[in-house]
């Protein structure tokens, strides 16, 4: 694939893993999660890979010796749009695309990062979500979109209306940019909200005020995109890789 990087985003503690270890450190398959998302985003063609690290960044570099991996610290975690930010020195390097994801969702597949980069070239845009239908999308922000189909927001759960609520589309958090709409994006973000952190998210609304197209793909396999934020989805991503392989 040419000219997409990778930008996976790996600085979280994961509280809620209830260990001290760092969150893409936890063991699946026999290693360490973050390894199944290099997996991926390799196997897709995506290169560079650059990981944002932050929480026990000496044993996330060590744990990965050996990969073709560049990393980016982000010392401390101020949102995804404070850790796109962290790599921007990476960014300016590279021209294309560049795909983001969470180094938690280690599901994904390659053969649905190559989708999501084909279907965003086809529809000119200057970014693309990766998004989903769940039976019940409860706490995730939901995709709205325009009449072209095209993503007209991403409200959040709390901040949607009833009518929103309905909307069964959720955002993956899974994002693919072109550089240099994303470079321009990140320049306008801003902390004020009730978490005070810089959203990702907000950078597709930037966009969208200045006039470019923001795209939206369904992922068919709505499996792939669950995150890992406790010991019991991370026992169902065992149980859903070794059913893969069988």
């Amino acid at each position: 694939m040419e000219h997409c990087a990778a930008l996976i985003l790996a600085a979280g503690k994961g509280t809620r893993m209830k260990s001290d270890l760092a969150k893409v450190l936890h063991p699946l398959a026999g290693r360490p999660m973050i390894h199944h998302v290099l997996d991926a985003a390799e196997e897709a063609g995506l290169a560079p890979a650059i990981l944002v690290i932050g929480h026990q960044a000496e044993e996330v570099k060590t744990k990965l010796v050996g990969r073709e991996v560049r990393f980016a610290l982000q010392a401390e975690q101020l949102g995804t749009g404070h850790a796109v930010m962290m790599a921007r020195e990476e960014l300016a390097t590279l021209s294309g695309e560049v795909l983001v994801l969470s180094g938690d969702v280690p599901l994904i597949r390659s053969k649905t990062l190559r989708e999501l980069v084909d279907y965003h070239r086809s529809r000119d845009a200057a970014a693309t979500v990766l998004s989903a239908v769940l039976d019940d999308p409860g706490g995730y922000g939901r995709i709205l979109r325009d009449e072209n189909g095209d993503l007209a927001a991403i409200r959040e759960h709390r901040d949607a209306s009833e009518e929103e609520r309905a909307t069964r589309e959720i955002n993956s958090g899974i994002y693919v940019f072109a550089l240099a709409d994303l470079l321009e994006g990140l320049e306008f973000l801003s902390d004020e909200n009730e978490q005070g952190e810089y959203y990702l998210t907000d950078t597709l609304e930037i966009l969208r005020r200045r006039g470019r197209r923001v795209s939206a793909l369904i992922c068919e396999d709505a499996e792939e995109i669950g995150g890992i934020n406790d010991i019991e989805q991370l026992a169902a991503a065992e149980r859903a890789l070794a059913e893969r392989s069988a």
